[in-house]
């Protein structure tokens, strides 16, 4: 008879949320295994810019910003407001430095300030203009050795270059600013130094996953690839006691088990019984294997959920048969406006990428819809700034062509893209950028706004559409993961309606409900959260186990 593997804790899936509770079991002296649903490890993180957004952390501390607890809980009021118990955010507040110290100390995890990266709502009350957003240290993957082959690569539009999110601030402005110049000097002669040392640098998420990885190595922790979740092992208590495997194997856990497998982008059915319409997994950047699996599961046990109808927003160009991208910096440059069906514009086309999408849903409307909408640019901007990956003045892929339209004069494409109000809100947003002020929006009077701009420009985010041709291209409501999901406690326990814990599970990352409620505080609000919450769940085990 084979006999059945058992471990302390069983974590279900391997992006960051995943490999923390992981590297928490091995540093509280416990044994773990992971197990991912696909060939690779990684998950969305590994797709991801590898930021985490995480209050009063030492790295801010070294930065002289002064962030402190009640300035980050009046922020957290400000934005998220009661939308969650006040218990979990304290939870969050309280657990976040620990983890990112504790990680620094005593594994390979590394992070850095990012200057400049603004929270996403500088403005509001305990918002902070410099941020507090940190990103991963770069990465030589080679130091994986076997390791690497696993690794889930993120395939970004990079051009073979290493750039960390610092970096691509500056290089949007190369055409531009000196400083971009230099930051792409910087770039340059930093492949050129991996070139010549034979490394492969690694960035942003990728270098996230990477140094987690070496370290539960190094550590001494299980990871099992290919090994779908199947359901869950309960005692007749209804404590969960382990897992059972799509394959038929069962693993047990002594204390606990931790559900990581992130949220349900990829499954159709799902996103139409909660998202709003219309919804499609072909506009989500996660990760392949996010269909449901945890939520399913834990709903059959009686689990409560919250926050389903809602996604961590990304708004998207999705050119048919290939992966979507990601307009974050694209959508606050200047001469480029959004609008709808009919023409209009409906929103600060810079505003923060959740915050946008959630626009779109606000302004859908018969004869005016939003999904998708038409970002429209003129030449000019084309020369000037990067756009959906692509260097400033390079030419759109021909096989986009028909996806993006193109027209010599405003008013010819308002009658390609059959959206007969363009020219006029074509001119009247020239008369606003002409005087430098955005009155219908407000483009530009955000600190985050401003961070993707042209700052040789009065106002970094406004100039006119002038320069023929004149193009447009569609948007769609996407999403790098769903935010809903089974609701946890200060030390992620997931619940049950009636409040009460159900025994040995708790849940991390986007397959739980968002610490973060509605809205999206700052860059790295969901790797930060998914981090901290996993750690504090294997701490409450190997509390109980010591007790």
């Amino acid at each position: 008879m084979t006999r059945t593997p058992t471990y302390d804790v069983v974590v279900v899936g391997s992006g960051a949320a995943g490999f923390a509770a992981a590297l928490t079991a091995r540093l509280r002296g416990l044994t773990v295994l992971v197990v991912e649903k696909t060939d690779r490890y990684g998950g969305s993180t590994a797709l991801s810019g590898g930021a985490i957004w995480v209050p009063g952390n030492q790295l801010l501390d070294a930065a002289g910003l002064g962030d402190t607890h009640e300035k980050a809980r009046a922020y957290l009021d400000a934005t998220v407001g009661d939308r969650v118990p006040a218990a979990r955010t304290e939870a969050y507040l309280r657990h976040g430095p620990r983890m990112v110290r504790e990680f620094h100390e005593r594994t390979l995890v590394r992070f850095r300030h990012t200057p400049g990266y603004p929270d996403y709502f500088p403005e509001a009350l305990g918002g902070m203009a410099q941020g507090r957003s940190i990103e991963p240290e770069i990465f030589d993957l080679k130091r994986l050795g076997p390791l690497a082959a696993g690794l889930r690569r993120a395939g970004l539009p990079t051009y073979g270059l290493t750039m960390t999110s610092y970096d691509f601030r500056f290089l949007n402005m190369v055409a531009r600013t000196w400083a971009g110049r230099r930051a792409a000097l910087r770039v340059g002669l930093r492949a050129v130094g991996a070139r010549l040392t034979g490394r492969t640098l690694l960035s942003l998420g990728e270098a996230l996953v990477a140094r987690m990885r070496l370290s539960l190595h190094e550590l001494g922790g299980d990871l099992w690839l290919s090994a779908p979740l199947a359901g869950l092992l309960t005692a007749d208590d209804g404590r969960v006691t382990g897992v059972r495997l799509a394959d038929g194997r069962t693993v047990r856990a002594r204390r606990g088990v931790v559900l990581a497998s992130g949220g349900f982008s990829h499954a159709q059915d799902l996103r139409e019984k909660h998202l709003p319409a219309p919804t499609s997994t072909a506009w989500t950047h996660a990760s392949e294997g996010q269909t449901g699996d945890a939520l399913r599961l834990g709903e059959e046990l009686g689990a409560a959920t919250d926050l389903l109808d809602r996604v961590w927003g990304a708004p998207s160009v999705c050119p048919p048969g290939e992966r979507p991208f990601f307009l974050v910096a694209d959508r606050g440059i200047p001469g480029m406006v959004i609008v709808n069906a009919a023409g209009e514009r409906y929103a600060n086309e810079a505003a923060p990428y959740h915050a946008f999408v959630d626009r779109m849903y606000a302004c859908d409307r018969p004869g005016a819809t939003t999904v998708p909408s038409w970002l429209v640019l003129d030449a000019r901007s084309k020369a000037r700034y990067l756009f959906a990956g692509l260097f400033p003045g390079q030419p759109f892929p021909k096989r986009w062509d028909g996806f993006v339209r193109r027209a010599g004069t405003v008013e010819e494409l308002a009658r390609a893209i059959e959206a007969p109000r363009l020219p006029a809100t074509v001119a009247r947003f020239n008369a606003f950028a002409e005087r430098g002020v955005d009155e219908d929006f407000g483009r530009g009077d955000s600190v985050y706004d401003r961070y993707y701009g042209d700052p040789t420009l009065p106002n970094p985010n406004l100039a006119p559409l002038e320069k023929g041709p004149f193009y447009a291209i569609p948007v769609h409501p996407g999403d790098i993961g769903t935010k809903g999901g089974l609701v946890t406690d200060a030390d992620a326990r997931v619940l049950r309606e009636d409040g009460a814990a159900v025994p040995g599970l708790y849940a991390a990352g986007n397959c739980s409900a968002a610490v973060m409620g509605e809205t999206y505080p700052g860059p790295g609000a969901t790797i930060g959260p998914a981090m901290a919450f996993a750690w504090a769940a294997v701490n409450t085990m190997a509390e109980g186990a010591a007790s």
